[in-house]
């Protein structure tokens, strides 16, 4: 036995069998549907009773990958899929047909300066080093989509970096923007899982000016926090002029309906080394 090699499987592979079956000879019974292995039958992996098995798919796959590409951690940035880079800002302000929409391109204007304020941030935070076992921690990840996010994956690429793009299916047409790693961009059919896979591996979230889906990832974080489901990680909130025009954090506390801690749960800031340093100290403080 010495000089033998003993095999690591013998058992075909899963690819193997599904070629296989692609080959199959053409008989009532193999064209019938009951006949496809369920792996390959997407009419059967579609039904209404295989919900929690496409749950646990689309939480594996990415975690799979993910793991496969040695990102042991994540810097998440939330933020507007509507706010112009400053470049095309103006456009917004030649479109606008009323005062109604002036204003509103007047403010997105103001707010555009956050585009090459969360591209500074993902600059940083791309050149964090490799640890001992190769391991690539801070690892720039964004929604995927157009604006913040845009902004995001754009200054992991400057740096010749990769980033996470987690993409959503939405009935109007999205699609990742063009700085996204390819084997990195990642689809998703279910919201929770997208939002999983945001704080799964999240050591640090930048949360910029944004809407119905910035509040609904952000304030769950803070929830998660708050509630001791997770440990306390440095959250970023750019642009306090913004967040306390929209929420008044002050009066949550006056109210009696969150503590006064609490408030400390998350940073206000303005520029990415701000950002940056309040991170870097946070996981400084929590090794010493």
């Amino acid at each position: 036995m010495t000089d033998k090699k003993v095999p690591s499987r013998v058992f075909a592979r899963a690819s193997q069998d599904a070629e296989t079956a692609r080959t199959a000879v053409s008989t009532p019974q193999t064209e019938h549907p009951a006949y496809r292995l369920a792996f390959q039958d997407m009419e059967f992996l579609l039904r209404e009773d295989l919900r929690p098995v496409r749950f646990q798919l689309e939480l594996l796959k990415p975690s799979v990958l993910m793991d496969e590409a040695k990102i042991a951690s994540l810097f998440v940035i939330y933020g507007s899929a509507r706010i112009p880079e400053p470049a095309k800002a103006q456009a917004l302000l030649d479109l606008a047909t009323d005062d109604q929409s002036r204003r509103i391109a007047e403010r997105l204007i103001e707010k555009s300066k956050y585009y090459d304020v969360a591209r500074e941030l993902a600059h940083l935070a791309s050149c964090y080093p490799t640890d001992e076992d190769g391991q690539r921690h801070f690892v720039v990840t964004s929604g995927g989509g157009p604006s913040i996010m845009e902004a995001a994956n754009r200054g992991a690429a400057d740096k010749g970096c990769e980033s996470v793009g987690l993409n959503i299916v939405l009935p109007h047409e999205q699609a990742p923007n063009e700085y996204v790693t390819p084997s990195l961009s990642f689809q998703f059919h279910y919201f929770a899982l997208r939002k999983m896979h945001f704080l799964l591996r999240a050591r640090a979230v930048a949360v910029f000016p944004g809407g119905f889906g910035t509040f609904d990832e952000s304030f769950e974080l803070l929830t998660l926090i708050q509630t001791g489901k997770i440990d306390p990680i440095p959250v970023l909130f750019y642009g306090k002029e913004f967040w306390t025009r929209v929420v008044n954090f002050e009066a949550l506390c006056e109210e009696g309906v969150i503590s006064p801690r609490d408030l400390n749960l998350f940073h206000f800031c303005e520029t990415a080394e701000e950002g940056w340093a309040i991170v870097q100290k946070f996981w400084e403080d929590r090794e010493g």
